[in-house]
This record gives C-alpha cells, sequence and structure tokens, in this order.
C-alpha cells in the first residue's frame, strides 16, 4: 500500500503580529489560499488538511480546496502552545476518522506564500530518500555568528557569537550556516510522538532559495512579501538541493 503522505496547515485565529494575517488578502488572494494552493499541487501528498481553532479560517480554507475535518481545540491554539502538540493533536484527529496510519506529516505553513509546489516535493522526497526522522528547509544566512554576529557584555564590548579556531578575515573562510525557514517540514509520523523537540531527532536540511522563503511574522515582513509577490519572476533562483 502506498504511504499516507499528508500535507496539514496549521492556521490558529489568534495571530498577534499581524492580526487576521491567515485570511488577510495578499495578491488578491487569502494568505492561506497560497499555502493550500501550493499543497494541492504537490505531487507528493494525498490530500491537504487544515488545522484551524477558527470557523472564518475553516470556511475559507474549505472554499479553496482543503478540506477541515475538525477544529483545533483552544488549548492547541494559544501563543504559548506548542506546535508539536497541533501535529499530534493532527494525526489522531485523521486516524481516527480514515482509520488509517499517517505515515508522514508535511506542514505547510500559510505564512511562506511564495513557497513553490517543488519545495515541498523535494523537502518530502528528501524524507523518504535519507535515515532523517524529519526534513525541514533552509536558506542561507545573511549573518554568520562566525564572523559578523556579536554578543555584549556588561560594559557594552563585542565578541563574536561563535571562535573557529583563529581569525575570520573574510566571510568565505567562515563555515556556512543558514536560517530555518517554514517553508515546509515533513515528519515521519513515530518521531512526531517521539520527541518534544525537532533537533531531539535526525534533521535534515533541504536549501530553498531566499525569495521563496519569506516568512511573515510582522507588517514589514508583510510589505516585503507583497514586494516579492508582484516581482517574483524577476527574483526566481534555480531549485536547489539538500544542505
Amino acid at each position: 500500500m502506498m504511504d499516507n503522505v499528508i500535507g496539514f496547515i496549521f492556521a490558529r485565529g489568534g495571530s498577534k503580529g499581524v492580526p487576521g494575517k491567515n485570511i488577510r488578502p495578499l495578491g488578491g488572494r487569502p494568505l492561506i489560499a497560497h499555502a493550500i494552493q501550493a499543497g494541492l499541487e504537490c505531487r507528493a501528498l494525498q490530500r491537504i488538511v487544515v488545522s484551524t481553532d477558527c470557523p472564518e479560517i475553516a470556511r475559507i480554507a474549505r472554499s479553496c480546496g482543503a478540506e477541515v475535518p475538525f477544529l483545533r481545540p483552544p488549548l492547541l491554539a494559544s501563543d504559548t502552545a506548542p506546535e508539536r502538540l497541533a501535529w499530534r493533536h493532527a494525526i489522531e484527529q485523521v486516524e481516527q476518522m480514515d482509520q488509517r496510519r499517517v505515515d508522514t506529516l508535511v506542514s505547510i505553513p500559510a505564512t511562506c506564500p511564495l513557497r513553490a509546489p517543488e519545495d515541498i516535493d523535494r523537502c518530502v522526497a528528501g524524507l523518504m530518500e535519507s535515515s532523517a526522522d524529519i526534513a525541514l528547509t533552509v536558506t542561507p544566512a545573511s549573518s554568520n555568528p562566525y564572523f559578523n554576529m556579536v554578543t555584549r557584555d556588561k560594559r557594552g564590548f563585542a565578541n563574536v557569537v561563535l571562535n573557529h579556531g583563529g581569525p575570520v578575515h573574510r566571510r568565505q573562510e567562515a563555515p556556512t550556516v543558514f536560517d530555518l525557514t517554514a517553508v515546509a517540514y515533513a515528519a515521519r509520523r513515530d518521531p512526531i510522538f517521539t520527541y518534544d523537540t525537532i533537533f531531539e531527532s535526525r534533521v535534515l536540511a533541504i536549501e530553498v532559495p531566499p525569495e521563496r522563503a519569506i516568512d511573515i511574522d510582522t507588517e514589514l515582513d508583510w510589505k516585503f512579501a507583497e514586494f516579492l509577490f508582484q516581482h517574483k519572476e524577476a527574483v526566481t533562483s534555480p531549485g536547489l538541493q539538500a544542505a
């Protein structure tokens, strides 16, 4: 039997940085619609399920082609609730309804509207072709803790965050580092219930282009996303590989 690989979008109604962002229009469509469309166009996913505590998000998600077979309990949709608990709840709900095991959960956060379906497919493929417990997406970092990121002591003096064993005079001499992105996460079922944090498990990093990795947490992020959405063909990068 084919593995049961399900795309999930976790979209709660209580966003603080950008109120109502999951259903706020971007490029003429609700933000969540971009995640749903990308998921529906993925070859690796059997279906797209939205987990939300908000009836209005649920209504819009259904109109965009996603399933919303349950509402998330308020306790799992608070500012402090770990998303891993929402993952577990979603798996349990779908398994109970379908009477079938979910083999792989693929999280497609609504906050990265510029992702391409291929970014999600590559994340899933990377997981399937490896021994990793979870594959997540990264993009080259704009700052480097070995070169131009510093701590500051009580007197205000700065020191580089990490020492590479000697002075680093050029950025190119420093180890390559990456920023985590919310473009996609693909996780095997059992580790989701075994570990409480991602990096307790075996993690595979899949590199995606920075222009597809903008993650909306603030109004400034929203303005960047609007700009990139309007000019996305002009800034498109070729596909990338596992980092």
